[in-house]
């Protein structure tokens, strides 16, 4: 059992708490001024890597008040100056350096009558030590009263949480995870190898090398990111896994080979390598969007307004043996400018993508902001306009700033588009949709799924109806013809934080009066809304339009079993309990795909 880490904040005195709030020079912490007393910290480090630990912080101090707080800073060293040379971020807690994450003071039982309180916090490494500070004046004018000396996981620059992902062939796995380590410091690498029924480890393996990536404050467009929200992100290290075995079990652990030749490893773990294309096998899939992030020990942090992502996180976690590979279309984390949440997402989702390849798209709180080439005109991405996205995690496309891919996994096809960056005709990704749609063969991967994160197709939501296009602005208008003319099966959307799917469309119209098992001629495309992975839920209108088969104002999920060539289930689940809420079955043959429907066929000739 690990041991607990004691931080002991003590009462300080008026003087002490006034050095503290001093100019922005001054109001880096020297530790050792702040504390009456000195704190006493021990960590017990876990197995392996070092990844995640639990802390109990005591404080206290003789004025205590509701709007105490307890801020958690990493590095140490923090800036808690009132007066900052850049301007506020767009939330509290309002400090030069924002924390790691914070709690209120009086989260702790009688610490208002006692000026004494107890918390415990969940750390997870993130190559640097840490502090604890009590604050007064709330998170709008916060005064500095005590603060911990640091404490730090044994290995600061272990490398933790490892994200698997297809490449861009059918054999191919990328292993991405983070650490302290530069190249200049030690080789990345993972050790890899194949198993046999039943072992858990293998018996022979192989170390295939890692590529290392980072990025730096100049790399961010704007505030936050660029200011109170930057820290730094370490270093990202990918090793791509090549030849792999279909369907084949596979062992790896990451690693860091050090200059004197021992290594720094990580945790083992093991994955299944995906189907050939084609390849008849019982194959399920995950899609959902907007998930974000939250805190296990109940601790606040910036952007805290997804209040189902652990449930989300957690049915999943429970789930792992009944699902194959991950798509999450869109809005990760949420960090909008504070780059320390990026760190905080990788660990939560890191018991799935560890052992599941997780596909990613792109969202507006990944990538959005004013003159960057971005098609929305916002600030949603807090000045990260994709950088980190497209950093911390790998998919398989041409041009990394371009987040456009396709996956082929087994019977299904995926084309995942970026509705972040201009789609319409012409453009670069209009191409690219069209190759993907075009170039699939249906006898053999019969089940063709479009993905993107804003609504391009239909959604009820209520201010999509105010517009009265239940669309984002030119969306299907200019890719409708190219769902109908390849016959995509089902088109997946994020960006609106609920759960819908309509009837088979084209032009506006139910194909089909059919609502749950759909077979023969598939006349349009179903479009589902699955926006509700974790994020504050989204209203619909109050007006049910006729396309809309179910909605659900609630968190949850999407499953695609695929059994064989002609036959598919969809699922989609509640995260609070893991059941199915809404399903439909799709059964047909490969004639029922060639055969002609309105605006799909392919001009003909009368001669013989």
């Amino acid at each position: 059992m690990a041991a607990a880490l004691v931080a002991a904040l003590v009462a300080a005195v008026a003087t002490l708490a006034g050095t503290a709030s001093a100019s922005p020079a001054e109001g880096i912490q020297p530790l050792s001024k702040i504390a009456v007393h000195k704190a006493t910290v021990e960590l017990q480090p876990s197995a392996y890597g070092e990844d995640t630990e639990w802390v109990t912080v005591k404080y206290g101090w003789t004025d205590p008040s509701d709007d105490d707080w307890i801020g958690v800073f990493s590095p140490s060293e923090f800036n808690s100056s009132a007066t900052c040379p850049n301007p506020w971020p767009a939330e509290e807690p309002y400090l030069c350096t924002a924390p790691i994450k914070y709690q209120f003071a009086n989260y702790s039982a009688n610490y208002i009558y006692w000026g004494k309180g107890s918390i415990r916090l969940q750390l997870i490494n993130q190559r640097s030590d840490f502090s604890f500070a009590l604050f007064t004046g709330g998170l709008d004018d916060p005064k500095l009263i005590a603060v911990s000396e640091p404490i730090s996981f044994k290995n600061p620059k272990a490398p933790v949480f490892p994200r698997l992902a297809q490449g861009k062939s059918h054999d191919e796995m990328t292993v991405t995870w983070t650490s302290g380590y530069d190249i200049s410091e030690a080789y990345p690498f993972v050790e890899w190898g194949a198993l046999v029924a039943g072992a858990s480890q293998p018996q022979q393996t192989t170390r295939a090398p890692a590529g290392t990536l980072t990025f730096n404050q100049g790399s961010m467009c704007g505030e936050p990111a660029r200011t109170v929200g930057w820290r730094d992100p370490g270093f990202i290290h990918t090793a791509f896994l090549r030849d792999l075995w279909p369907n084949k079990q596979y062992y790896y652990r990451i690693g860091h080979e050090l200059p004197d030749g021992s290594v720094v490893w990580g945790k083992p773990y093991s994955f299944r390598a995906p189907p050939s294309p084609g390849q008849k096998s019982l194959q399920r899939i995950i899609v959902f969007g907007d998930m974000g992030k939250a805190e296990r020990d109940g601790s606040n942090e910036y952007a805290a307004y997804q209040p189902g992502s652990l449930n989300t996180t957690d049915a999943l976690i429970s789930d792992l043996d009944n699902y194959d590979i991950v798509f999450h279309i869109g809005d990760m984390p949420y960090a909008n400018g504070y780059i320390s949440q990026w760190d905080q997402f990788t660990a939560q989702v890191a018991p799935i993508t560890a052992t599941k390849p997780y596909m990613v798209a792109s969202g507006n709180h990944e990538r959005d902001w004013p003159d960057t080439a971005a098609f929305w005109d916002v600030e949603d991405s807090g000045g990260e306009c994709g950088v980190p996205a497209e950093t911390y995690y790998y998919y398989p496309a041409e041009n990394r700033a371009n987040f456009w891919y396709k996956v082929d996994y087994g019977m299904f096809r995926f084309c995942v588009a970026d509705s972040e960056h201009d789609w319409r005709v012409g453009t670069p990704q209009y191409e690219f949709i069209e190759h993907c749609l075009s170039t699939v063969d249906r006898k053999h991967q019969p089940w063709l799924i479009f993905a993107t994160h804003r609504v391009l197709g239909y959604s009820s939501n209520a201010w999509y109806a105010g517009e009265g296009s239940f669309e984002e602005p030119e969306g299907r208008e200019n890719l409708q013809k190219l769902w109908q003319k390849y016959r995509v099966d089902i088109a997946y959307f994020g960006h609106v934080h609920n759960y819908e799917r309509t009837c088979p469309m084209y032009q506006n119209q139910c194909m089909t009066s059919e609502k749950s098992h759909y077979s023969g001629t598939m006349n349009g495309t179903i479009f589902v809304v699955a926006g509700g992975g974790g994020c504050h839920l989204s209203d619909y209108t109050t007006a049910i339009p006729k396309w809309s088969i179910y909605r659900d104002h609630d968190f949850g999920f999407t499953k695609l079993t695929a059994f064989n060539h002609s036959s598919l289930l969809f699922e989609y689940k509640k995260s609070s309990d893991g059941k199915v809420y809404d399903s439909f079955t799709i059964h047909r043959d490969y004639r029922d795909v060639l055969r002609c429907v309105h605006d799909s066929c392919f001009p003909t000739t009368l001669a013989t």
